[in-house]
C-alpha cells in the first residue's frame, strides 16, 4: 500500500489549486482528504484544530522537519514550505526570489481577494449592488492590467524562472469573465495563461476534484449564508 506523505485538506478552488499544482510540479506524493465548503466542512473542530481560520486549503506533512509531522495552513504558506522542501519552483538568484516573494504577497493581499469580490459582487450576490459590482470590477481590471505590464518585461512573473508566484496566481485567472474581465485586453496575460495552461502538471493539478466542483448559486439559503459569512 502506497504511503502519502502528505495530506492535502483541499476544495477546487483557486487557492485549492495553488496546491495541487505545485505537488504535481514537485513530484510530491499526496492524498486528498476532500473540506467540502457547500457542506460547511471547514467548521469542522477536527479542521479547525489544524486551519484556524476555517479556510482551505491546508496540509498535513509527515515527512516535516526532523521527520516529524508539520501541519501548514495558508495556501501563500504552504506554497513557500513546499518550495523550502524541495527546492523547487524558487530562483537561486536572490534578486528573482526577492521577486517571487513580492508577486505572491500581492497575489494574496490583492489580487486573489479582490478578484473574489468582483467574482462573488457579478456572480453569486443575491442582491444586485452596482457600487460594489463596478468597484471591484474596476479593481480587477487594474490588477490585470498590473500583471499585463509586468508579463510584457518578464517570462514569468519572477523574472525568467517559473516559480510558485506563477502557480499562485494563475487559478484566479480562470474565472476571468465572472471577474468582468475580457482577457483579450491583456494579451500578455492571455499569452502566460496559454503556455502555463499546457503544462501537464498544471493540467493535473486542475482536474483534482474536478468531480466537486458545483455553482455555489444551487446551495440552499442556509448553506449559502454560512460559506458566504452573511449567517
Amino acid at each position: 500500500m502506497e504511503t502519502f506523505l502528505i495530506e492535502l485538506y483541499y476544495w477546487p478552488t483557486p487557492n485549492g489549486h495553488k496546491i495541487s499544482i505545485a505537488l504535481e510540479e514537485m513530484g510530491l506524493p499526496y492524498e486528498i482528504k476532500s473540506v467540502n465548503i457547500g457542506a460547511g466542512e471547514q467548521f469542522k473542530p477536527e479542521f479547525l484544530a489544524f486551519s484556524p481560520n476555517n479556510r482551505m486549503p491546508a496540509i498535513i506533512d509527515h515527512d516535516g522537519p526532523d521527520g516529524k509531522p508539520v501541519t501548514v495552513f495558508e495556501s501563500g504558506a504552504i506554497l513557500l514550505y513546499l518550495a523550502e522542501k524541495t527546492g523547487q519552483l524558487m530562483p537561486t538568484v536572490q534578486n528573482e526570489r526577492i521577486a517571487v516573494y513580492e508577486w505572491l504577497m500581492w497575489q494574496m493581499g490583492g489580487f486573489g481577494p479582490m478578484l473574489g469580490q468582483a467574482h462573488h459582487f457579478n456572480y453569486y450576490a443575491p442582491e444586485k449592488v452596482d457600487y460594489a459590482m463596478k468597484r471591484y470590477s474596476a479593481e480587477a481590471n487594474r490588477l490585470y492590467g498590473v500583471l499585463d505590464r509586468r508579463l510584457a518585461k518578464t517570462k514569468y512573473v519572477s523574472g525568467e524562472v517559473y516559480s510558485i508566484a506563477d502557480i499562485a496566481i494563475l487559478p484566479w485567472t480562470r474565472t476571468y469573465q465572472r471577474q468582468n474581465v475580457v482577457i483579450d485586453d491583456y494579451p500578455y496575460v492571455a499569452a502566460w495563461r496559454e503556455e502555463l495552461g499546457s503544462r501537464e502538471a498544471v493540467v493535473a493539478g486542475m482536474k483534482v476534484g474536478a468531480q466537486w466542483r458545483e455553482d455555489l448559486k444551487t446551495l440552499n439559503a442556509e448553506d449559502f449564508a454560512k460559506l458566504f459569512g452573511t449567517k
